[in-house]
């Protein structure tokens, strides 16, 4: 199989890879444009009936946010649709969306009839890309979506790792580790898609051996680790037994209560919760809670001085 030609990537935005169109704001009773000028290949746009759209068999993205579709049917219903859809023609008649979904659903829900659309003739290699390269500039995807896409393009179309990077404007290692996520057990993964995990939680448990990903994530989400929390759990159970049983011997000893005590703040703040206690009256101590970044240091801040 011949290598796909290089293409641009994000950097460009995807007015490099999407023609320019004019903005066409879509409410219902707006006059229809020829659809002859359409067909004929000018860059025109035309509204075209809303129940002649079918979405795009090979979307990328299988979750949308009821309250950001929401959101945005009552924009479409104040404003219309400013920017139109693009589509191609379906064999059976009408059309599949390439690039808008969340545009056409909203739409749906704002009781448009009509949609402004851009009809472009295009292979299935490039009605896939262009859906994924919108969907990865506006940040629609979760981590398992964005891997699945690039698996996609590997397996479907042929695509090396470092044509893929270069096809989205992203680092080889960047999709690399992405399609990484792959290896997940499929509970996993569906704790990711949920958003119960976060890309950096699952990065963090490929390092563990393949039976121990599923019981381990169940405890990260069950017990709120942050992802700097969890790579210092998973870094000391791969640790060897006698290098564990070393450090846990020359842990100073902590009572059932104390244990306890730090279960319950780390699931409180939903940080790492560590108390050590001074001495041998245990009269006072120490309470270390650990945070990812200043992001996460602004949340815990906003919690404690509440």
């Amino acid at each position: 199989m011949s290598n796909p030609p290089k293409r641009r990537g994000l950097g460009r935005g995807l007015s490099a890879l999407l023609p320019n169109t004019p903005d066409a704001a879509a409410k219902p009773g707006a006059e229809e444009t020829s659809r002859g000028a359409a067909s004929a290949g000018k860059r025109a746009y035309f509204q075209a009936q809303i129940e002649e759209i079918y979405p795009n068999p090979d979307q990328p993205r299988k979750r949308f946010e009821e309250a950001a579709l929401e959101e945005l049917a009552q924009s479409i219903r104040a404003l219309g649709v400013i920017q139109p859809l693009i589509v191609r023609a379906r064999p059976e008649g009408g059309y599949y969306l390439v690039a808008g979904e969340r545009r056409w659903r909203a739409s749906q829900r704002a009781g448009l009839h009509q949609v402004p659309v851009v009809v472009r003739e295009l292979a299935p290699r490039d009605a896939f890309e262009r859906a994924l390269v919108e969907n990865l500039q506006r940040a629609d995807l979760n981590a398992i979506e964005e891997a699945e896409a690039y698996q996609r393009l590997v397996e479907d179309f042929g695509y090396t790792q470092e044509q893929v990077a270069e096809r989205v404007g992203k680092e080889r290692s960047t999709v690399a580790n992405s399609l990484r996520l792959l290896r997940l057990p499929t509970g996993v993964r569906g704790m990711v898609e949920g958003g119960a995990l976060s890309m950096g939680h699952a990065r963090a448990l490929l390092a563990l051996e393949p039976e121990d990903i599923e019981p381990t994530a169940r405890r990260v989400v069950s017990r709120k680790l942050s992802v700097r929390a969890t790579e210092d759990w998973i870094r000391k159970q791969s640790q060897p037994p006698a290098e564990r049983a070393q450090a846990q011997a020359q842990a100073p000893k902590k009572s059932a209560s104390v244990r306890d005590l730090e279960l319950r703040l780390s699931k409180s703040l939903g940080s790492q919760v560590s108390v050590d206690e001074d001495g041998n009256d245990k009269k006072s101590g120490t309470i270390q809670i650990r945070y990812m970044d200043l992001d996460d240091l602004d949340r815990l801040l906003a919690r404690l001085l509440d």
